[in-house]
């Protein structure tokens, strides 16, 4: 039986998170960070509820409420919130999300909402090539949609990536490679294949490029730190009319070179181990492009974090910006993180002056 209004009148602010239901129906979604918004709302006289697209009725919705007392959830039927924070973990059920009159209903009420969508790579590459400061930092990117034009691209650079559209933590990413003898050689996170020469490559591989909208990037060069590549992993956050850096972390390939991420294989550094200024005030300063870029393009985004490398020439180069990063296994990034969020929530619901 779902409890009606749990809180006190008075707690402000209400903060709705959406998130979305597994095929079981079980609720999905990063259950740890909910909690920990929970607990330090609750210290700010504010609260929070997780709810689903089928528990929103006309008046009300129906969600559930974790109680720190009792270290559990709890049905709840909640007026609206004073703000939602999307944290829809599957784009299947973002693309109902869109076809659905739920943003109608949030701007008739003025409630805010944020972050607005994941981030196809297709469209975030194309933002910034048009941006007068971000383009330099791309890697070299074409749809690989085309036979032509991809052999092209791989014999310009002779090794690439291949990146679904539509994807995140490394998945579907594929290196591909063109030796002296012309043959081609695809490597994944768990496969290695060998073709002749590019033609069979594409018979093998066209239904699968196209179906998920791939992209093709050069492979860019990166500086070593003991011998193994690294990234840069940059947790950002708005605060008022700019964006600020939350953390950030450093992600060292270790037994393969397709990707950095921990669940991959990847190793865990401390910024502090390589950092120095240069490195700070270009990490400053791009994270104030990409928030307000973002923003301006897609509706606001109070999150995002972005994927970031050197090349051996000293180039910093973009290569993902997620629109719902995933936890941070550094601890003080992640309290760091509920913290900005907290103060996000605050100043988003705050009463406008006149």
């Amino acid at each position: 039986m779902a409890v009606t209004n749990p809180w006190s009148k008075g707690i402000t602010p209400v903060i709705g998170i959406l998130t979305a239901r597994k095929k079981d129906g079980s609720i999905a979604g990063n259950g740890a960070l909910f909690i920990e918004l929970q607990k330090k709302l609750i210290s700010l006289n504010g609260i929070s509820f997780i709810f689903t697209l089928d528990g929103v009725h006309q008046d009300s919705i129906d969600g559930y409420i974790f109680i720190p007392d009792r270290n559990g959830w709890e049905r709840i039927t909640s007026p609206f919130p004073d703000l939602v924070y999307n944290r829809i973990p599957f784009r299947r059920s973002e693309e109902e999300l869109k076809g659905s009159l739920f943003f109608a209903c949030l701007k008739e009420r003025n409630i805010p909402f944020f972050n607005p969508s994941f981030i196809d790579k297709s469209e975030l590459y194309h933002l910034f090539k048009n941006h007068p400061f971000l383009h330099t930092f791309l890697p070299a990117t074409i749809a690989a949609q085309h036979k032509k034009k991809l052999f092209a691209f791989l014999s310009q650079y002779q090794s690439i990536y291949l990146k679904p559209s539509q994807s995140a933590k490394g998945n579907g990413i594929y290196k591909l490679e063109l030796d002296t003898e012309s043959k081609v050689h695809v490597k994944g996170l768990n496969e290695n294949e060998e073709f002749v020469t590019f033609d069979p490559f594409w018979e093998e591989w066209e239904s699968r490029l196209l179906e998920k909208n791939y992209l093709a990037q050069e492979e860019i060069k990166s500086i070593l730190y003991e011998g193994k590549r690294f990234d840069f992993r940059i947790l950002a956050h708005a605060e008022k009319n700019h964006y600020r850096v939350t953390g950030i972390g450093i992600r060292q390939s270790q037994k393969q070179d397709i990707t950095t991420h921990i669940p991959s294989g990847g190793r865990l550094l401390p910024y502090e181990q390589l950092q120095n200024e240069e490195y700070d005030f270009f990490i400053e300063t791009v994270v104030q492009h990409i928030g307000a870029s973002l923003s301006e393009t897609f509706g606001f985004f109070g999150e995002f974090s972005i994927d970031m490398g050197i090349s051996q020439s000293g180039q910093f180069y973009i290569y993902e910006v997620n629109s719902k990063p995933m936890s941070f296994d550094e601890t003080d990034i992640e309290e760091r993180r509920i913290e900005h969020l907290c103060q996000l929530f605050l100043q988003l619901t705050a009463p406008k002056k006149d």
